[in-house]
């Protein structure tokens, strides 16, 4: 049954989250969007301009639910806390991942986000170089371990370590990944998903370096 709900642009942007968390990017139309709304396509028009300005917006939707940094000085926590918040949106919305960087007339709220960090960073003493350095390398790295989770070869849930048994990987020809597998991953409940900590914390050890660098200098 069509939604009698009077049309307009946050439905629109709901209808086209339903349909690009259920079938990807590809699948966001005007005409999918405004079937999952429960209206004709031509509807649409009225309140946005074709199919660009829908996704212009569903990046938008997406940047909004990345907690935000307050600039309270403490760079390092903000940071932290902004890594776990896009993984986790990136994670549970994947086709996210290929919007958030790639629109050419961004949403305000995206341009707002972008504010926010940079801010955070230079609260925190970074210069402008490495709080440029900074954000490059941390959204990098989200990112990156977001979209290696999206592909790994097991579903969730499945034990990484049968899985590991299951490749029977020569120790002769393969000795590094042998000794990873042993000592690493089978019958050590070893999840990927962990390494997201250690990578981060990492991270921003080095970050924290450098700043040190730049307050001798």
């Amino acid at each position: 049954m069509a939604d009698r709900q009077p049309l307009n642009r946050e439905r629109i942007l709901e209808a086209a989250t339903r349909v690009a968390d259920k079938g990807g990017l590809a699948a966001v139309s005007m005409r999918s969007v405004a079937r999952e709304a429960g209206v004709e396509a031509m509807s649409l028009y009225h309140h946005v301009a074709n199919k660009q300005a829908v996704l212009d917006a569903l990046a938008g939707w997406a940047f909004e639910r990345i907690l935000l940094p307050e600039g309270s000085g403490d760079w390092r926590a903000e940071m932290e806390a902004r890594a776990r918040s896009a993984r986790d949106v990136l994670g549970a919305h994947p086709w996210a991942l290929g919007l958030l960087e790639s629109r050419s007339n961004p949403a305000t709220s995206v341009l707002a986000h972008h504010n926010a960090t940079l801010g955070s960073l230079r609260a925190g003493g970074l210069s402008v170089l490495l709080a440029s350095h900074a954000y490059s390398l941390l959204d990098a790295y989200v990112f990156g371990f977001v979209l290696t989770e999206q592909n790994l070869p097991f579903e969730e849930g499945q034990d990484a370590g049968d899985f590991a048994v299951g490749l029977q990987l020569p120790a002769d020809q393969f000795p590094h990944l042998a000794e990873l597998i042993d000592e690493r991953v089978v019958g050590d409940d070893y999840d990927f998903a962990d390494e997201f900590e250690v990578g981060l914390e990492m991270i921003l050890d080095q970050l924290e370096a450098r700043l040190a660098l730049e307050r001798d200098v």
